[in-house]
């Protein structure tokens, strides 16, 4: 298992953005969480199969519809304690 806090930057919010990343974490089996930050950046945890992981990542590399992602920071992170992916709020 892998863990991964990303944020990422662009035209992130209003576009349906935590939706979008909360189906296709859940698709992949993931754990976790998104929420928007207060700067217009995009927050999450994603933690599962490396694989499934890095599908994610490069997903979120292009975003839903609308979106315009400019730039993606990710590091390494603890695992969520709990199961599930799940929208947070705004932080």
């Amino acid at each position: 298992m892998i863990a991964k806090t990303l944020v990422v930057s662009g035209r992130v919010q209003g576009v349906g953005f935590r939706d979008w990343i909360t189906t296709r974490a859940r698709r992949l089996g993931l754990a976790g969480w998104v929420r928007n930050r207060r700067d217009g950046t995009l927050e999450a945890l994603i933690a599962g199969d490396d694989a499934a992981v890095e599908e994610l990542l490069r997903a979120c590399r292009k975003g839903p519809p609308g979106a315009d992602v400019t730039a993606i920071t990710e590091d390494f992170a603890e695992p969520p304690t709990e199961p599930g992916f799940f929208k947070r709020p705004t932080a």
